[in-house]
């Protein structure tokens, strides 16, 4: 496999990757928006469900979501390319996003996970408050993150086929 090839494949796995965190930050917000009308053990049980669910996905989008945007980082730096300004920017968002659910809505959902049911804590309405503001600010930091990437994109063009491939392919 070439290295054009490589990138090709690297930039539609972040690409893809970062339009699915997108797409389910967008839906999550608007969910989270819903749930607000919801008394506090259904507010609860939504979020027990939802967290069993949600987490493992996530971690499966963001992981290699984050790995193909540092190699794009990586070979823009390599090759001084017109790209490395955006897939930073991009990679580093990212992160942030990741900080943000490390250190502010992981700990939430797992302290959630614990709640009883038919014994909230009294403090129970301040929590999906923080979560949906730190949720909100990570949701943004994707959707920037996608932005940077497709300019990184248009920057960058679509790389050329090799002569290899293309004899392959006659």
């Amino acid at each position: 496999m070439t290295n054009a090839v490589l990138i090709k494949i690297t930039r539609c796995v972040s690409l893809v990757g970062c339009c699915m965190l997108a797409a389910i930050a967008g839906t999550v917000l608007v969910l989270e928006l819903a749930l607000r009308r919801l008394n506090g053990q259904e507010y609860a049980h939504v979020r027990q469900v939802e967290f069993v669910f949600f987490t493992p996905f996530i971690g499966a989008v963001l992981l290699p979501t984050l790995i193909a945007v540092a190699m794009l980082v990586i070979h823009a730096r390599k090759t001084r390319g017109p790209t490395l300004r955006s897939t930073a920017v991009a990679f580093a968002m990212l992160v942030l996003a990741l900080l943000i659910s490390l250190t502010v809505n992981g700990p939430i959902n797992v302290e959630q996970q614990s709640w009883n049911l038919q014994a909230l804590p009294p403090d129970w309405a301040r929590i999906p408050d923080l979560w949906q503001i730190a949720h909100a600010v990570r949701t943004v930091a994707i959707v920037f993150a996608l932005g940077y990437l497709c300019a990184a994109f248009w920057t960058a063009g679509v790389p050329a086929v090799p002569d290899a491939i293309k004899d392959r392919d006659d």
